[in-house]
């Protein structure tokens, strides 16, 4: 388990769990979580022993976004003046970044509160289970604040435009139930179910070829971005690619001999 300060790690069955560890501030990103989550992203993308992420929360929350109570520690009770603010966002942008870049699937397992940057965060991932005890809200408007950790880039691409809009202007608590009906999350479990179902997720993408899923990642996201020229292309890069790897002779010969396929990620 690597030492962070705001953040545990571990790596069991190719899966590396990253835990928010900020417990009694229900995980807001302040101190030193920030960096500690990046470099524990970049870590676990570097390291060829892990073939997924997870992300969740320490205690009863998952992140309640920025750290209000700091902020109010500020003179008069201010949110950071705009010079600080030019100085967080690249910090905080990276592990957005980070996560998007990594060449394995990342899963946040959202366990309890996911406000602003906290819901924000787990939108970033690339996919979401919640526990039934899980809230979702944008509450950057109930703060004056403007929302940030991608939320105007990730929410409206997952719920629609509208929908994107009313949760962002009225900072409205969803539950899972909501959330889940709305896209949000990729299923609901009760709290003591939620860990085990992300592992046994995150075992079953593990068991897969590495190189197929790192380039489908791509893939995906960069379909979001251009036209159906552009995905074709890529899915055509994508494939002579995979096609000349051992996974691909291992997986066609699994077939043929009517057994599970060993991906080796070569």
């Amino acid at each position: 388990m690597a030492d962070y300060k705001c953040l545990l790690y571990e790596v069991k069955d190719a899966v590396a769990t990253l835990t928010l560890n900020r417990p009694e501030r229900l995980n807001a990103l302040g101190d030193t979580l920030r960096d500690d989550l990046y470099d524990a992203v970049l870590r676990a993308s570097q390291d060829a022993d892990v073939r997924v992420l997870v992300v969740t929360g320490a205690g009863k929350g998952f992140c309640a976004g920025g750290d209000v109570k700091a902020m109010n520690d500020t003179k008069e009770g201010r949110a950071p003046a705009r010079p600080l603010e030019d100085k967080v966002a690249p910090l905080r942008d990276r592990v957005l970044l980070a996560m998007r870049d990594a060449p394995k699937p990342v899963i946040a397992a959202v366990n309890g509160a996911a406000a602003g940057a906290g819901m924000n965060l787990a939108l970033g991932c690339d996919m979401r289970l919640a526990s039934t005890a899980a809230k979702f809200t944008q509450a950057f408007v109930k703060r004056g604040l403007h929302p940030d950790w991608g939320g105007t880039y990730f929410l409206p691409r997952l719920v629609g435009m509208a929908k994107a809009c009313e949760l962002i202007f009225t900072g409205e608590i969803i539950d899972a139930q909501e959330a889940l009906r709305l896209g949000i999350v990729n299923a609901v479990y009760a709290p003591e179910e939620l860990m085990p179902a992300a592992y046994e997720l995150a075992r079953k993408i593990a068991a897969g070829p590495p190189v197929a899923i790192r380039l489908a990642k791509r893939a995906l996201y960069h379909s979001a971005e251009t036209d159906l020229r552009g995905a074709l292309e890529f899915e055509t890069f994508a494939q002579n690619i995979c096609s000349e790897t051992e996974d691909a002779r291992e997986g066609i010969r699994a077939f043929v001999e009517k057994r599970a396929p060993a991906f080796k990620g070569r």
